[in-house]
């Protein structure tokens, strides 16, 4: 995988580059411009746009700064796969070091993330890369973890790699070769190395396989569902709740230590299943029913 290189005090503004490789001449533009909104107040109200909400603003930068790297990609479908993994988390910059031609079925494999590998950076080396793109981080993936031995190797996991990722830098995640992976000069030149535990009968696994599990660590904190109503309910809704199943116990015909055990046992079972606000007023609505039904 990518080597993660060192936050930089001061921001480099990028400037277009352009490298060239077996197929010609590409250019890469890269974009670092920030726009800073402002918050004016008159009187106590407020007369410019909100600020954009902290998580969200994250959530740009990271998708903005975040570099897939493939290194001597063997099979064009595989860059397809990966470009479509790429596209699953909302990510676009992907560089390509000394592919082969991309044939259709690096553009098939891709299905709805095509644009992905048409706008593809290719360069001839790593060095190449780094020279014309503005790297602060770099993080090398491998299949092959090594020990106290073997310094170079010593890995993290996805998960620590998603806590600890700064959004701020431009951050290289690069993958190595299908079947040698990154060399140890290429690991070397990188600033940590993350690997994903696996059995250790078949350790290595498919780059786009990889690359889901590595961006999901990254992502599965910033991103929600697409859906509404999936807000947990509020300690109001579950108090309610509570209070109409402990007046339904009350009813029945049992000593009175068995009904503050039924209660406390549906409490937890509410608490533990982190019940949303919807999910809330439907059990309402049927304790309700429950309720009338006994006072008929």
């Amino acid at each position: 995988m990518g080597d993660v290189a060192v936050s930089e005090d001061s921001i480099v503004k990028q400037h277009k580059i352009s490298s060239t490789n077996k197929g010609g001449k590409i250019d890469a533009k890269e974009s670092s411009s920030k726009k800073a909104k402002k918050k004016s107040q008159s009187s106590g109200k407020e007369i410019s746009s909100p600020i954009k909400d902290d998580s969200e603003e994250e959530l740009t930068k990271i998708k903005n700064n975040i570099y897939i790297v493939f290194v001597e990609c063997e099979t064009p479908g595989n860059i397809g796969f990966l470009a479509r993994t790429m596209g699953n988390f909302g990510l676009s910059k992907l560089i390509l070091i000394n592919p082969p031609e991309l044939k259709d079925e690096a553009y098939y494999q891709a299905m709805h993330a095509k644009h992905i590998v048409e706008n593809a950076m290719i360069f001839n080396s790593l060095d190449d890369f780094y020279k014309n793109v503005r790297i602060d981080f770099k993080v090398a993936s491998t299949g092959i973890a090594g020990g106290s031995y073997n310094l170079s190797r010593i890995p993290i996991k996805p998960e620590e790699l998603g806590r600890k990722i700064n959004p701020n830098n431009n951050t290289a995640i690069i993958f190595g070769r299908e079947g040698n992976g990154l060399t140890n000069k290429e690991i070397e030149e990188c600033d940590i190395v993350v690997s994903i535990p696996t059995s250790p009968s078949y350790p290595i696994m498919n780059i786009s396989h990889a690359a889901a599990i590595i961006l999901y660590e990254l992502f599965k904190n910033r991103y929600e569902f697409p859906v509404e109503g999936l807000e947990e309910s509020t300690s109001i809704e579950k108090e309610y709740l509570l209070k109409d199943m402990s007046e339904i116990i009350d009813t029945l015909p049992i000593p009175d230590h068995k009904k503050k055990t039924g209660l406390k046992a549906f409490k937890n079972i509410i608490n533990r299943a982190f019940i949303t606000g919807r999910e809330a007023h439907t059990l309402k609505g049927i304790l309700r029913r429950l309720k009338l039904r006994q006072e008929e």
